[in-house]
């Protein structure tokens, strides 16, 4: 499986999660190896760039997401 292509830049990896290494590896296993499409991260990330990703944003926060993303199609 391959690794996603922004792990290791990703702020809620390096920053948010040190104090947190099994939960980090449940979702590193979980949404980082392999198809990244279920990462809510990820999809903030591709459609409205990295500024727009909350450094709050957990990986499985799929619907926070979704909102964001059509919130800022809205605005379009």
């Amino acid at each position: 499986m391959a690794v996603c292509e922004i792990l290791t830049m990703c702020i809620f990896f390096n920053d948010q999660m040190e104090n947190m290494p099994g939960t980090a590896d449940f979702f590193k296993k979980k949404y980082c190896q392999g198809d990244n499409s279920e990462c809510a991260r990820h999809m903030v990330l591709v459609k409205l760039g990295r500024p727009n990703v909350p450094k709050d944003m957990f990986p499985n926060q799929i619907e926070r997401a979704k909102k964001l993303i059509e919130i800022a199609g809205d605005k379009d």
